[in-house]
């Protein structure tokens, strides 16, 4: 049986910890940690890169930054916050896993999410599968107009966009209109069942926001500021983001 060797820093102290304690409300309570393990009990990454929110928590509290700053595990950390809901003392470990991320380097950064940030930021639909305005809209309407035709009891059936003063505003995870089409009606049959006034945009509709994930906080503004607009530009009274 063979032992690793864990080395701390001489001080004992964890820099980064200190540092993203800094930027949080209350130091996000970062030291109220009890090691009771619920945080683990109900997160779907305990056990990912021999890995948990408890042990990340308690690395970074012992000082070991390089280990959680080179920890894969905080790429397959989904910032679901259950941790935090069932934490008894409302520790804010996604947040520590936010700051971990940004601290990494660009070009060791998982591939897929930095290639999906960067297609989102291309043009004003914030897809991060690049659909454009043309490819959405002619999606929309085909699927719509077969809808219409093959399903009787939606002949009437509605997918409006650029409806101005609706009172959703629908955003829609750009993967659906680009390999799912079909799997945009049962909601569209939902909000007609209902009598909602509602409506897409031909810009900002993508639900998805891969730039938050990667912890780059200027691209991520961009997305949201794009998105936020065209909400108001259409005057919509709620934004109804389906992710």
């Amino acid at each position: 049986m063979t032992t690793g060797v864990i080395r701390l820093s001489k001080s004992g102290k964890s820099l980064f910890k200190d540092k993203v304690m800094a930027l949080l409300p209350d130091g996000g309570n970062l030291n109220l940690c009890l090691t009771c393990g619920a945080c683990s009990s109900g997160c779907p990454a305990t056990g990912l890169e021999d890995m948990d929110p408890r042990k990340f928590l308690r690395m970074a509290s012992l000082g070991m930054d390089d280990e959680i700053l080179s920890s894969k595990w905080a790429w397959m950390c989904t910032m679901c916050q259950r941790c935090i809901y069932v934490c008894p003392m409302k520790i804010d470990i996604p947040q520590l896993v936010f700051n971990v991320r940004a601290s990494w380097p660009r070009e060791l950064k998982p591939k897929g999410i930095v290639g999906s940030c960067d297609m989102a930021l291309r043009n004003d639909t914030c897809s991060a599968m690049g659909a454009t305005e043309e490819d959405w809209r002619f999606v929309v309407e085909d699927v719509l107009n077969e809808v219409r035709e093959n399903q009787p009891g939606f002949e009437d059936l509605q997918a409006p966009m650029d409806k101005v003063g609706s009172e959703f505003f629908l955003n829609q995870n750009s993967r659906e209109p680009v390999t799912e089409p079909d799997e945009m009606v049962p909601l569209w049959k939902i909000l007609h069942l209902a009598g909602a006034d509602w409506t897409y945009g031909s810009k900002g509709w993508a639900a998805e926001n891969y730039c938050m994930f990667l912890a780059e906080n200027d691209r991520w503004k961009h997305i949201v500021e794009v998105k936020a607009k065209a909400v108001d530009d259409l005057k919509c009274k709620v934004w109804l983001n389906t992710e």
